[in-house]
């Protein structure tokens, strides 16, 4: 999506480091230094003792099946293949297409600091080719299609910054773009500044659903979007910092695109909104209604979430175009504490009643498919 904000320092504390300079590449590390002196993939196994005769063993250093994911996604054909990391940088671009169904990927070390999966394209990067730009879509590092996927203990990343490449207008860089109905994510980190979590679906006549249960998402614009059913289940989201911009608003956290016939679109549940930028620098969202379909009625609740000072409380929501005003869209809040949940201009914060309330659930949302309830 477009944003009128060009340069932006990475600031990561802790998560990715960078150097203090404006525009430092990320230095990734493979994680604590606990991680390289364990065994390489814990209680999950090994290659020569597998943990289902369908397991695949990803390891940078060797000790595995395959030093990439990449290698191992194109060996597991087929359904219902579990893909063992172990703690290490993986600096590549992946894709899970629509034939990869049931698929399972686990971090060895059950903390995503531990395992990354990193690239840095932008929409603006030009292809090795020569052939155009990647787009939104093309940027991301990670992309998931097929139904089923579950992942635990991992980090999604797009290291991609502003400040680097002053002439690229195409700022959008994805960290993960997910399109697959019953795709979970457990313990996950998705890092980013523009568009970092794209929680989609295959066309527009698909509704996706999508769990984030325990997640950690962090951007500036419009980092948590798309048209995908997804519930955010005690997930924390962060808004960056920024040195390039001297007034508000910084940024947006989610910009939903859902389908006009969808009835459900993103949830967001027990979770917390926390910022590194000064107060009320951050809108919570703002409505996609994308040109591949101007039918779109975007839908976000928020309900039970702690949202701290750096939203505006005031004016919480704005518009991504005049022609698709955000009080025409289904935005609605409930029962949310903190600075950032503020409700002093009642029009501007709409409120869903009890009963409303009562079916904003995850269960709702999800139906037959309880996520919440599946072990490793």
């Amino acid at each position: 999506m477009s944003s009128p904000h060009s340069r932006l320092p990475l600031n990561r504390r802790g998560f990715l480091l960078a150097s203090a300079g404006a525009g430092a590449a990320l230095a990734l590390p493979a994680g604590p230094a606990r991680a390289a002196t364990r065994r390489p993939f814990g209680r999950f196994g090994s290659p020569a003792a597998r943990l289902t005769p369908r397991t695949l063993y990803v390891d940078a250093q060797g000790r595995g099946d395959h030093t990439t994911v990449r290698d191992a996604v194109t060996a597991a054909a087929g359904s219902g293949w579990t893909l063992v990391l172990a703690p290490g940088t993986y600096r590549e671009t992946v894709a899970v297409d629509t034939t990869r169904t049931e698929a399972t990927w686990i971090g060895a070390a059950e903390d995503p600091r531990d395992v990354v999966i990193v690239y840095d394209n932008a929409a603006g990067t030009t292809k090795p080719d020569g052939s155009g730009t990647y787009g939104t879509t093309g940027s991301a590092t990670t992309t998931v299609q097929a139904d089923g996927f579950t992942a635990r203990w991992i980090t999604f990343a797009n290291d991609w910054l502003r400040a680097d490449h002053p002439g690229i207008t195409g700022t959008q860089a994805v960290a993960i773009k997910v399109q697959g109905d019953r795709s979970a994510f457990h313990h996950c980190r998705f890092l980013g500044h523009q568009d970092t979590l794209y929680a989609d679906s295959i066309s527009l006549t698909t509704f996706a659903r999508q769990y984030f249960s325990h997640c950690y998402a962090e951007g500036d614009v419009d980092f948590v979007f798309g048209r995908g059913t997804a519930v955010f289940e005690q997930c924390h989201f962060r808004t960056l910092d920024r040195t390039d911009l001297a007034a508000a608003p910084y940024g947006f956290v989610f910009a939903p695109s859902t389908a006009g016939a969808n009835p459900r679109g993103y949830l967001v549940t027990r979770s917390r909104v926390t910022s590194e930028a000064p107060d009320a620098f951050y809108k919570l969202a703002r409505p996609w209604v994308p040109s591949s379909d101007t039918t779109a009625r975007p839908m976000l609740t928020v309900r039970d979430t702690h949202l701290a000072a750096g939203l505006d409380a005031v004016e919480p929501y704005t518009n991504m175009s005049a022609s698709y005003p955000w009080q025409d869209q289904r935005f609605a809040e409930y029962r949310n504490t903190g600075p950032g949940a503020r409700v002093s201009v009642p029009e501007n914060r709409p409120q869903l009643t009890a009963e409303q309330a009562a079916s904003a659930t995850r269960e709702t949302y999800l139906g037959d498919w309880t996520p919440w309830k599946e072990t490793c």
